[in-house]
Parts: C-alpha cells; structure tokens; sequence
C-alpha cells in the first residue's frame, strides 16, 4: 500500500500515542526518558535487563570484517567489547576494519572502522591493539596466547559452521551473523558442540533487540490489533545487470574478462583527479572559512583514495584463492555449452550470488523478516514460540543473466497455528495466521518492511527503524486507546471530545521522545547482552542469562528459511516437521544427518 506523507505522519502518531498510553508503556518509557538512555547508553540495559556495564570487556576476535563483519564493528560499546584479534584473508577487509568505510555518508555512517570506535590516530597505533590474521584458523590457533575470550563471525555462510565449532573447541563463545548456518544439519551440529563445550552461540538476528518491534509486541499484546490473522512482509531492491549490490568489482587480476573488469582502476583514476583538485584549491584559498571545508573534503578525498588503493590490493591473493578453499565453475546450458565461467576469486567475493556459498534472497533477507513475523504470531501465543505449519514457495532469475546460480526473485507464503488452532477439529484446523513474503530485484518500490493486520488494527515496520499503527484502515485518521491491558483498542479521535484528545497528546509526546532520534536496529544491543550472559553464564546453563537468539531460537529462522528454499527449487509445497526444530533430533529436511564427529 502506498500512504500518502500525510497518511504516514498520521500513522506515526498513532504508534507514538499507542505505545506511550497508561495502558501500553507510558509509566515503562517515561522513566527511561527521565534516564536519559539511548543505544550505547543504557538502552539495552533498559529495556532488556542486562547489566549497565561489566567488570572488564570482552576480548574478541573479530573473523571476517567485511560488509557485515564491518557493521557489527560499527556496533561494538567498547565498555562491552575490546577487539585483541581480526582475520580476513582479503587486504581490502583488513583497511575497512580499521579505517571504516569512505564510500558514501551512509556506508561512513554504518561503518566507522576499530580507528574511530576506539580513538586510534594511525592504523600503526591501532595494529599495537589488534592482531591482524589472514585464514580465521590462525586466529584461533593463537587465540589463547592473544588472550580472546570470544569470537563474532561474520564470513561467508557456508564457512558459519567450521568456524563456530572450532572457535568452540578452542574454549570461545560465539556470536555468528545470521543465517546461524549454511544447512540445518550443521545448525544443529554448531548447537550439539555449543552445548557440548559449554559455550554461549549466539546468532545476529537483531529484530530480537530493537525498540520499534519490542513496543510493537507491548502494543499487540494490549489488544490493539485484536487477533492477527495476516502478515504481508517484503524486501524490493532496485539491482539490475550492472548496477547490482552483491556483484561487487574484482581487481582485473581476478578476472580480465569479467564486464566489470577495471571499473576499480577507472574509479581510482577518477577520485584522484578530484583529490588533487582539492589539494590545489586548498594552497590557493585565502579565505580562512573556506579553507577549512577545503581541508576537510581533502581529508574525505585522501581516505576515499586510500580505501579504492585498498580495495585492488586484493589482487595480492588472486592466485592464493583456492587454497582457502573457493572453487571454480563453469554454468552451462541444456546442450553442454558453456554460458559463464566463474574463477575461484570471483565465488569469494560474489560469495553470496552463489548456492555453495551463499543462501541466496531467503538466507540473505528474508530470513530477517521471517525472524520478525515469527515474534509477532508469538505475542499472539503469550510468546511462546512458534512454527510454521507449511510454506508454498517459487523463485525465479527473472533479472539477471546466467552470472549466478543464485535467484532473484522469490515468493512464498507461510501458514502458522493461531491461538486456538487445533489440528484434530474440523473447524479449528482452519484457524491459522498466513505470513506472505516476497524478495524481488529489479525495482524498489516499498522497500522492506513487514505490515500486520489484526481484526482490530494495523502495524507496518517500515527499514527496521519506521512504525506506524492504523485502526484497520483507518489511515487519515488520528486514533486513542480506550479500554484495558488486554482488550484494549484504537478509537477514532474526535476532535470535540477533550479529555480523549488530551490523552492523546500526552500519550504521542511520551512515546515521540521515547522513539526520538536515529532508532538503534538492535546490533549494539545484542552484542552488549551477548557479553552480560558470557560474564554471569561462562557455562551457558539453561537456568543462566541466554542471549535472545540462542541456538534454539535461532535454528528455527534457519529452518524456515532453508526449507523455503528447498520448497522453491522443487515441490513447491512442503510441510514442516516438529522434528527440523529439534536440536536432538537428526531429522532434517535436506535429509542428511548431523555428524559431529567430522569435527574431532
């Protein structure tokens, strides 16, 4: 649905006014206003009761600081975290996780680099507190001499499983980025060894630390949507051929033939022609104002210069690929012939274009908001987690040409038990909670997000960090809650109704500066309560603090993802077995079996 601005201002309100009612969360978020908490200051601590600070940081290593790995650098509270120890087999990697990323204010904003996050001057400075590894297995096995307590992982996915068991075995709790693994046979191998050993495992999905989708549950469990029988999620991007955010550039070593071959070089060309631009204004300038903005664009150009230099020094590993374990591929069509060749460089820094490698758009994305409807059917249950009963699933490569094996599209649709869903009544077996998802390429209209429609209400999250909240579909209409905990509702404000219209503004003004700000989506705060549970549960017992997404949880996301994907590539339908979300069980639904023992 497209809302007008005026539509979603209206909705905002809603949801500001909803969750800082007496009845939702005003007496909870006015005495954390009155703290002054916000992400990295309290927050956390706030709403999800771990501790405000710890004796002494955690000592990490951070395996792969790449993308993903160089966001949850970003992240780190230094209170929480000391990184000792990094490793990535790409040189370009290894300059992002000092320096942070140049490339645009967002990517600057999203990454900040270990130099700023923990006041180093130089990278020389900063190499005195960090140990720099190539292959993650060096880190490890120099792990007790380095002094690292525990290691975030943020590689490749099908890599997920060998390095978070052996990070285990070696005496380290781990925080792995999502999917928790590349198949659920080795999600429940990482849970059996996590279990085995003692150690926490955690899995980055943050939606479970997020304030928006925290209050969203408070609101949902007052009543205000009534009962939730659909959830619409989805995640548009705009890549096409040429312009695709997952097929990075190589250095031409990698690849001379490669359609993008040299961009690296022609952009390195360019950004210094603009840098020695700069330089020249700069000795020129008189003006002191104006040399000052000159002096801090030349210092912008000089990283963003030093970070493209950075980013071709990958070609030192061009020939050293396959010896970390990349392969190559040739895709080919019906009669033999070859239509893509694929060296064993390309498959490491496409990584995620590729089956082997990667989980494609289900594993990548739409893992995230299957994590986030799941919370949402669970507030329905009291919050007991639940599982879907079955997915219909279909993909296609409705973009791209034959560069990957990857999709780009997908579509599917999930049916989940409702509260009194009961599969032995004829008339109960049909109550159940649909959840549609779609992950196209191609054009990104709507964005991602996740909308739910209640009997009574409607929710939309809109990037993790927009949420906006409907008496059904009632969008040009301001609302007030009225009623209890529980079987509260939205109410249509009328304006000649003056102490509902003050209620009103009170409730909006509680939950505006509760929410005010950029929104935290919830990294910073599942690493902060990751280090809590690891201080007060070295051992990880069951009765002990846990982080959110431990290694039950988190096989469920896996499960529901990869399963999707199986559904896509084959029947189309398939249904869910209880056994699959069962860690003890070796059922699985690629059916292979979990071994352990291939890691002694």
């Amino acid at each position: 649905m497209d809302l007008t601005p005026e539509s979603k201002e209206i909705g905002r309100e809603n949801f500001r006014s909803a969750i800082g009612s007496s009845v939702v969360r005003r007496s909870f978020l006015t005495k954390g206003i009155q703290k002054g908490i916000s992400s990295g200051n309290g927050l956390g601590p706030y709403y999800y009761g771990y501790s405000e600070k710890v004796e002494r940081p955690l000592r990490v290593g951070v395996i792969g600081t790449g993308d993903e790995g160089s966001v949850l650098i970003n992240a780190l509270n230094p209170k929480y975290v000391e990184v000792v120890a990094i490793a990535d087999i790409r040189p370009y990697n290894v300059w992002r996780a000092f320096h942070g990323d140049y490339d645009s204010p967002v990517a600057r904003a999203a990454r900040c680099g270990l130099m700023e996050k923990y006041g180093w001057k130089t990278e020389d400075e900063a190499k005195k507190h960090v140990k720099v590894y190539g292959p993650y297995q060096d880190l490890l096995e120099n792990a007790e001499a380095d002094g690292v307590e525990a290691v975030i992982i943020a590689l490749p996915l099908h890599l997920h499983a060998a390095a978070a068991i052996a990070a285990m075995k070696k005496g380290l709790h781990v925080l792995t980025e999502k999917l928790m693994g590349h198949s659920v046979h080795e999600c429940k191998e990482m849970a059996r060894i996590a279990k085995a050993t003692g150690k926490h495992l955690a899995t980055g999905h943050q939606r479970h630390y997020n304030i928006l989708y925290d209050n969203a549950v408070h609101a949902i469990n007052a009543g205000l949507l009534g009962d939730i029988h659909y959830i619409r999620a989805q995640w548009h991007r705009g890549n096409l051929p040429g312009s695709d955010s997952w097929q990075q550039p190589m250095p031409r070593e990698f690849k001379p033939e490669d359609v993008q071959a040299g961009k690296i070089e022609k952009e390195l060309e360019s950004w210094e022609k603009k840098l020695a631009g700069i330089t020249e204004s700069l000795a020129k300038e008189k003006n002191v104002e104006k040399k000052a903005s000159l002096a801090q664009d030349k210092e912008l150009w000089t990283n963003k210069v030093a970070q493209k230099k950075a980013q071709l020094d990958d070609k030192q590993i061009a020939d050293q690929v396959e010896k970390y374990g990349y392969e190559r591929l040739e895709l080919k069509d019906g009669d033999g012939r070859v239509l893509y060749n694929r060296p064993a460089g390309e498959e490491l820094i496409r990584w995620r274009l590729w089956d082997r490698t990667g989980g494609g758009l289900m594993a990548e994305l739409g893992s995230h908001q299957l994590d986030a409807a799941s919370i949402f059917v669970s507030a329905m249950h009291g919050g007991k987690k639940q599982y879907p009963l079955n997915v219909f699933a279909a993909a296609s490569r409705s973009v791209f040409p034959a560069d990957r094996d990857a999709g780009d599209h997908v579509f599917c649709m999930f049916e989940y038990p409702a509260p009194d869903y009961d599969p032995g009544d004829e008339l109960k077996k049909r109550k159940k909670i649909t959840v549609s998802y779609a992950s196209i390429n191609g054009n990104g209209f709507a964005g991602y997000g996740e909308t739910v429609f209640g009997t009574k209400g409607t929710l939309l999250l809109e990037t993790e960090k927009d949420a906006m909240l409907f008496k059904t579909h009632y969008v040009d209409d301001k609302t007030v809650v009225k009623g209890g905990l529980g079987s509260a509702s939205l109410e249509i404000l009328d304006s000649g109704d003056k102490p509902a219209a003050e209620e009103q503004e009170v409730s909006s003004a509680v939950g505006f500066h509760a929410t005010a700000g950029d929104i935290s989506r919830g990294y910073t705060e599942q690493i902060e309560h990751w280090v809590c549970c690891i201080r007060e549960n070295p051992e990880a017992k069951d009765d002990g603090p846990l982080p959110h997404c431990h290694p039950k949880v988190a096989i469920a996301d896996a499960v529901i993802a990869l399963t999707t994907n199986l559904a896509a590539a084959g029947p189309g339908r398939i249904d869910f077995k209880k056994e699959w979300f069962d860690i003890d069980s070796d059922e699985t639904p690629e059916g292979v079996k979990p071994n352990v023992s291939k890691y002694s």
